[in-house]
């Protein structure tokens, strides 16, 4: 999994550690020269390691780390030059432009360049963003998207005198945290210098067509912030920019506007820079750069495979977030443009490929709004639409955004809105962007009263209930959120074969399902968990220990029979990928006690931080079948 024993085939040691003045803002010809130099070799560097991440298939992001490189080289000469003037720290607020961070820890003398040919794979201490503390060299966590600036301006407020950058983009910039941050600096006068790649790239598109009307630098002009613009590949213009924006006191914006991935053939200006380079145009980028060593490293990897065989599904696995696309565009169909555009509206936050909505898309775009990385105008738009009664939005996007959510889903509460959310990425199966990625706090999404709008939350655990699901509740009144995952799941089967939830199965909300029966006791199983405890019973089973399995995919309502059987039997272990503080386990055991059942108890989710990678992220935890099977005999 790691590459011990390689050499980083690029020659970093030809990085020339330059010395720069801001008070001189113009290059001599050797400074140029060095500096021309070292963009060139470090963007050579992050094309090879992260299309590692894409032999490896735990994908990453190329186009951001290869934007900026001018950028960077540039603090990274002022830093050097007069330490004592900056906080001298790369700060970054688009957190998938991690590679950047590595990249300079490496150069500093941090980090091992050959562990950068490890790039986000399990245990390797390389996540999708910045972690503080588990990389060395790593000085900051970035969090999610859009979330830094805030944090810079008291990074600034603790330095008076200093001068702090704060690495951004175009896309970052559409997130409401980055308005807020932009009127403080302002007004307390802060000395942060923002130096922004607008691109006008982001994962679904290009912002000039999906926002228009969006300017990055009108928006930061109208807050009161004095605004540089200029051609990022100019390096003579990006250097006498940043320097002005050093020698004035406040805070500044430089906004560098370059194609995405400039000088890449394949991707140059296109979205798919955004994500991680294919394997095949690294390897075209490396040959035509010369980079033989490097082409032939990558050509030499091989992607790994999980190979544990599960018992209790079939040989298929569909991806359930995809699915909810398909089962969405089910029921549409069945109503005419007419009647979909006057009951319907999809919302959309930059995500519609990785949620399923571009299916919606694709088939019915007279109700689809394509929208930017504004998580909680959309949700409020999606419910302020489905606030008349007989019409309701459809809003998307990842469940680690839930929780930047909350007092808008309490609006849309208080409003008796009728909306349906499809939260995918939930948990922390396939999660290499690691712990601030993770989807994990869902339950909070049901932060009603007792007595106020009706809620529900659904994990379904397979394709088949997924599009079962969806059919049952597109109708239903009031908020219901439906989770999926990043990965694919398999399809569950019954104890003699056949598909548990295929033929003529319907969906009961409220009702949790009974997968296997068992004397012993019963596993409670959340999502994707339910086919890794499947598993689990069906070893025990073999075992003699008749262990059975509950699938409560109505994750916040008391299901009384299921309460009832289950608390009649010698144990009760709840298992899900949620946090162990706020998930289904941390209520389960005194839902039990209320209604006086007393069985052996234990609950089990997500409680560390993770390791990276795929699926390594559920042993890590402890919640895989090995892992499951291990609780249940200590339990018993």
């Amino acid at each position: 999994m790691t590459a011990t024993g390689a050499t980083f085939p690029i020659d970093l040691g030809a990085y020339q550690k330059l010395t720069l003045d801001p008070t001189v803002p113009t290059l001599t010809a050797d400074q140029k020269a060095a500096l021309q130099a070292n963009i060139q070799l470090c963007r050579d560097a992050i094309v090879f390691f992260t299309a590692t991440g894409a032999a490896h298939g735990v994908g990453g992001h190329t186009g951001g780390p290869y934007d900026t490189v001018p950028e960077v080289m540039i603090l990274d000469a002022l830093f050097r030059g007069k330490p004592e003037s900056f906080v001298p720290i790369f700060f970054d607020e688009a957190g998938h432009r991690v590679g950047t961070q590595y990249l300079m820890a490496t150069l500093n003398g941090d980090l091992p360049a050959e562990q950068l040919m490890s790039y986000r794979l399990a245990h390797s201490k390389l996540p999708g963003h910045p972690e503080l503390g588990l990389t060395p060299g790593v000085k900051f966590s970035s969090g999610r998207l859009g979330h830094m600036w805030p944090y810079v301006n008291g990074v600034a407020f603790a330095n008076p005198g200093k001068t702090v950058f704060c690495l951004g983009s175009d896309g970052s910039q559409q997130e409401g945290n980055d308005a807020e941050a932009a009127r403080l600096a302002v007004a307390q006068h802060l000395n942060v210098k923002l130096i922004i790649d607008d691109n006008d790239v982001t994962i679904a598109g290009h912002p000039s067509k999906y926002l228009p009307g969006y300017s990055v630098k009108r928006t930061l002009e109208g807050h009161g912030l004095k605004v540089l613009e200029v051609n990022g590949e100019d390096i003579d213009a990006l250097y006498a920019a940043i320097c002005e924006a050093v020698n004035t006191p406040g805070p500044i914006a430089v906004i560098c506007k370059r194609p995405m991935c400039p000088g890449i053939e394949g991707l140059e200006g296109s979205n798919h820079g955004h994500d991680v380079i294919s394997v095949k145009l690294a390897l075209q980028y490396l040959e035509s750069r010369g980079h033989s060593a490097a082409v032939a490293h990558l050509n030499g990897i091989q992607k790994p495979k999980q190979d544990y065989t599960f018992l209790g599904i079939s040989d298929k696995w569909d991806s359930n977030r995809n699915v909810f696309g398909d089962a969405v565009n089910g029921m549409l169909a069945k109503m005419s443009e007419t009647e979909r555009k006057e009951k319907v509206l999809v919302v959309d936050s930059d995500l519609e490929g990785s949620c399923g909505l571009k299916k919606i898309h694709d088939a019915y775009p007279e109700v689809f709004i394509p929208s930017g990385i504004m998580e909680r105008g959309n949700l409020s738009a999606a419910a302020g639409f489905g606030m008349e009664q007989g019409k309701q939005g459809i809003f998307a996007t990842f469940a680690a955004f839930l929780e930047m959510c909350i007092s808008e889903i309490t609006m849309a509460r208080l409003n008796y809105s009728n909306l349906l959310c499809h939260f995918s990425h939930s948990g922390i199966d396939d999660m290499a962007d690691n712990t601030c990625h993770f989807g994990i706090n869902n339950f909070f999404a049901d932060n009603g009263l007792d007595d106020g709008y009706d809620t529900k939350l659904y994990f379904p655990a397979d394709a088949n209930q997924m599009k079962a699901c969806v059919e049952a509740i597109f109708f239903d009144p009031g908020l219901r959120f439906i989770f999926s995952t990043r990965s694919k799941t398999p399809i569950l089967l019954d104890s003699s074969g056949n598909e548990l939830y295929g033929g003529n199965y319907t969906f009961v909300p409220g009702k949790d399902e009974v997968v296997r029966e068992g004397t012993a006791g019963y596993i409670v199983a959340v999502g994707d968990a339910v086919y890794r405890a499947l598993d689990a019973v069906e070893r025990l089973k073999q075992e003699g220990l008749d262990v059975g399995l509950i699938n409560k995919s109505t994750l916040n309502v008391i299901d009384e029979d299921a309460m009832a059987k289950i608390g009649k039997s010698p144990f009760v272990m709840v298992v899900e990928a949620f946090n162990r503080r706020t998930g289904l386990g941390s209520r389960f055991g005194s839902w039990l006690l209320e209604r006086g059942y007393t069985p052996k108890f234990a609950y089990y989710g997500t409680h560390e931080e993770g390791c990276g990678g795929l699926w390594e992220q559920f042993p890590h935890q402890g919640i895989d079948p090995v892992g499951i099977i291990d609780k249940v005999k200590k339990l018993v």
